[in-house]
């Protein structure tokens, strides 16, 4: 399930940033941002669905998930094909979220 919600908070992320960018820099109407402000909420309440012990280490590992997220955007949202160096790195950062979420913890 955990996959899930930083999947879910991910795309809900990415579409409120985005409206805020479309209104900001691709001179949208100020309306972009009503839906924009549901999907950053959103996104915020998905985050707490997350079955982890500390806020923190959740948000740490949901990072590399967002990259990911962002990646796609670029893809299919933008248009733009990511490149070799971008997958390198959205591989770096999956890994480095599964460390943090996944590695042994001392009690």
């Amino acid at each position: 399930m955990t996959a899930f919600f930083y999947i879910a908070a991910a795309l809900a992320e990415i579409a409120g940033c985005f409206a805020f960018w479309a209104w900001l820099r691709l001179d949208k109407s100020a309306w972009w941002l009503a839906p924009g402000t549901v999907s950053l909420a959103l996104f915020a309440y998905l985050l707490t669905l997350v079955d982890a012990e500390h806020a923190g280490r959740s948000y740490a590992a949901y990072g590399g998930v967002y990259i990911v997220a962002a990646l796609l955007w670029l893809w299919a949202i933008e248009g733009a094909e990511p490149d070799r160096w971008d997958l390198i790195g959205a591989t770096v950062c999956l890994g480095g979220a599964a460390i943090i979420l996944f590695g042994p913890r001392g009690s």
